[in-house]
C-alpha cells in the first residue's frame, strides 16, 4: 500500500514517455478557431499539446466510470451522487458524470434544495464567515470523494467562495514535432455531385468532399502527471482517508496508462515502463493497487455517507431556446 507518509515533496511529480503504436504519426487535441495547440521553446524547440489538462481530467475520471454512469464493481463503497431525473425526461446521471461534479444543478438543486442545505449545514458553511475547509473536505469525502481529487467550485451555492483546485493534474506534451500534411476524400458512391437529397434534410452534406488533414511527427511525446501531496495533506481527514485518495489518484493513472491511451482515431499511443518520478518511488501494477483500494476502502466506511450512494431525484423541465 502506498502511504502518504512515504513522501517527503509537497508534489509526486511523473513523466511518462509515450509513442505512436504503429507507425509515427499522431493527431493531436484540436481546439476552436485555433486548431492544433503549436509553440516554440525560448531555445527555439518546437512543441505541440497532444492533450489538454482539461482532457486528460475527464480521462482519468472516465477510468473509474461504467458506460451507464455509475461506479465500476471493484471499486463499490466509494461516495457518489446519482440523480434520477423526472418531469420532462426520464433519464439518471451522477457526479460522476456531470461536468461540475458535486455542483451541477441537477444534484444541488435537487428535492426542493435539500441535499444543498445538507451538504451547506455539514461544511458549516456561510456568508460572512471563514471558510472550515477541513469540514469542506470530509463532506466532500463522505459524499463524492472524486470532487476531492478532481476539483470542484461551488459557483452555484450561495456566495460561491467553495472552491477547490484539482488534486490530480495531467497533461500530454510532444518535442521536436514536424508537421504531416495530407488529404482525402469524402465518397457519395450514389452521386458524386450531391444533386439527390433525402427529403426534409437539406443539409450541405451530400457529394464528395474533399478535406485535408494535418497531423504530426515528434522527437519525444511525454505524459506528465502531479499529484499534489500537500494539498492532500491539508485536507486534514485523517491518514486512512488521505492514503485511500492518494492511492485512487495512482490508480487512475495506472489505469490511464494501461487502458486509456487511444485517445483518438490517430492517436493510439503506447508506454514504456520508464517512468521518471520527482522522488524514489515506483508505480505499482494495477492489482496491487485494486488490492490496497478496496482494504482502505473497508476501513474508511465510516467517513462515507450511509449508503455510500447518494441518491437523490431532480424535476426537470424543458426550456425552448428563442430564435435568433
Amino acid at each position: 500500500m502506498v502511504k502518504i507518509s512515504d513522501f517527503k515533496k509537497s508534489r509526486l511529480l511523473m513523466e511518462v514517455n509515450l509513442k505512436p503504436i504503429q507507425g509515427e504519426r499522431f493527431q493531436p487535441t484540436g481546439f476552436p478557431d485555433i486548431g492544433a495547440a503549436t509553440y516554440t521553446l525560448p531555445d527555439g524547440t518546437d512543441k505541440l499539446l497532444v492533450e489538454s489538462s482539461q482532457s486528460m481530467a475527464n480521462r482519468l475520471e472516465a477510468t473509474i466510470i461504467k458506460s451507464d454512469g455509475t461506479l465500476v464493481d471493484e471499486l463499490e463503497g466509494l461516495s457518489y451522487v446519482k440523480v434520477n431525473l423526472t418531469g420532462d425526461i426520464t433519464s439518471k446521471t451522477s457526479s460522476l458524470v456531470e461536468a461540475h461534479r458535486i455542483n451541477s444543478p441537477f444534484i444541488i438543486e435537487s428535492e426542493g434544495k435539500k441535499f444543498q442545505n445538507t451538504i451547506i449545514e455539514e461544511m458549516q458553511y456561510s456568508e460572512g464567515h471563514v471558510i472550515d475547509w477541513k469540514s469542506v473536505a470530509k463532506t466532500l469525502f463522505k459524499y463524492d470523494i472524486n470532487s476531492l481529487l478532481h476539483g470542484v467550485f461551488f459557483s452555484n451555492v450561495r456566495d460561491g467562495r467553495v472552491k477547490l483546485p484539482r488534486s490530480l493534474s495531467s497533461f500530454i506534451e510532444a518535442t521536436g514535432i514536424r508537421d504531416a500534411a495530407y488529404g482525402g476524400v469524402k465518397n457519395n458512391a450514389l452521386d458524386p455531385k450531391g444533386v439527390y437529397r433525402a427529403k426534409d434534410y437539406n443539409k450541405d452534406v451530400y457529394g464528395n468532399v474533399p478535406y485535408n488533414r494535418v497531423e504530426y511527427t515528434a522527437e519525444k511525446i511525454t505524459a506528465y502527471f502531479n499529484i499534489d501531496l500537500q494539498q492532500l495533506r491539508n485536507f486534514n481527514i485523517g491518514e486512512k482517508e488521505t492514503d485511500l485518495l492518494l492511492n485512487l489518484a495512482l490508480y487512475k493513472i495506472r489505469l490511464f496508462l494501461d487502458e486509456g491511451l487511444r485517445l483518438r482515431t490517430f492517436c493510439d499511443l503506447q508506454h514504456t515502463e520508464n517512468i521518471k518520478y520527482s522522488e524514489k518511488f515506483e508505480l505499482p501494477q494495477k492489482q496491487e493497487i485494486l488490492s490496497s483500494l478496496k482494504e482502505l476502502i473497508s476501513e474508511c466506511k465510516n467517513s462515507f455517507a450511509l449508503p455510500a450512494v447518494t441518491e437523490l431525484e431532480c424535476p426537470v423541465t424543458l426550456t425552448k431556446k428563442k430564435d435568433k
